[in-house]
């Protein structure tokens, strides 16, 4: 090969070995203007998260933002001041007996196992009127949100019928449905829904559902519960009739059988 030969193909391997490096630089580039790029989107991602975690964590609870509500929604059938009064019976009922409990409540549960039947008896024969007043402080103890979820779930059965409330609220308390108190289970709409299907006037109503689900009267519920904080009632199940306690023989706790129930009624329809 000549000497002029052995130059050109030489100084062809240098250009293309320019060209690559060229190409390698290119590639090199890129390559870090990708890394520089995903670098920043990682830390504006992560910058993101954090301002998004300590909104959140700065947000009011969904329970603690039901205090603030002012205009709110009372279900049909109440009364009073934020439709707190829940009386339901016959109005040419002269008496009137005050029911306070809390839907967690295992001894509210017995109570109404119990004498709940009695008592539906005594309003459907207009013997006195009943008014339910809601408390929410297991919750606070046992923590959790099911004495709170219970009760608004309740404002949406009061809303379709008096009649409703009473069978859901005898349907949650029952043996079936009712779970111990350390359990949350009233806390799930979900649960609350399935207790409902065994409410005839429950059973795939539409309406209801949604104000269970949406929590359309979570912050009535709040309001009862506040209701029943300024009673000065101390514990649950609490009875009074026109303001007097409905008590057993011992004269501490609610009448907890029908015989103790009836006989204790006596003597408070006579007073």
């Amino acid at each position: 090969m000549s000497a002029r030969n052995k130059q050109v193909n030489k100084a062809a391997a240098r250009e293309r070995l320019r060209q690559e490096r060229e190409r390698q630089a290119k590639r090199d580039k890129a390559r870090r203007q990708i890394t520089v790029g995903v670098s920043v989107l990682a830390a504006l991602a992560l910058a993101g998260g954090i301002g998004y975690a300590v909104v959140q964590a700065n947000k009011p609870s969904h329970w603690e933002a039901a205090k603030g509500v002012k205009d709110v929604k009372a279900p049909r059938n109440t009364a009073g001041e934020n439709g707190t009064t829940v009386v339901i019976g016959k109005p040419s009922a002269k008496k009137t007996l005050q029911v306070f409990e809390d839907a967690r409540c295992p001894v509210c549960a017995m109570f109404e196992q119990q004498v709940g039947p009695a008592i539906e008896k005594d309003v459907e024969a207009g013997k006195y009127k009943v008014q339910f007043v809601g408390a929410t402080f297991i919750d606070d103890v046992a923590t959790g949100e099911g004495s709170k979820n219970a009760l608004s779930a309740l404002g949406a059965a009061l809303d379709v019928s008096p009649e409703a409330f009473m069978e859901f609220k005898s349907a949650m308390y029952s043996t079936k449905f009712h779970p111990e108190e350390s359990a949350d289970e009233f806390g799930k709409d979900s649960y609350l829904l399935k207790v409902a299907q065994t409410v005839p006037a429950l059973k795939d109503n539409a309406a209801f559902e949604k104000n269970v689900e949406e929590g359309t009267f979570d912050a009535w519920a709040l309001k009862m519960s506040a209701a029943f904080d300024k009673s000065g009632v101390k514990g649950t199940p609490t009875l009074k009739m026109d303001g007097k306690p409905v008590t057993d023989a011992n004269g501490k706790n609610a009448p907890m059988t029908a015989a103790e129930f009836t006989t204790a009624m006596e003597k408070a329809l006579k007073g």
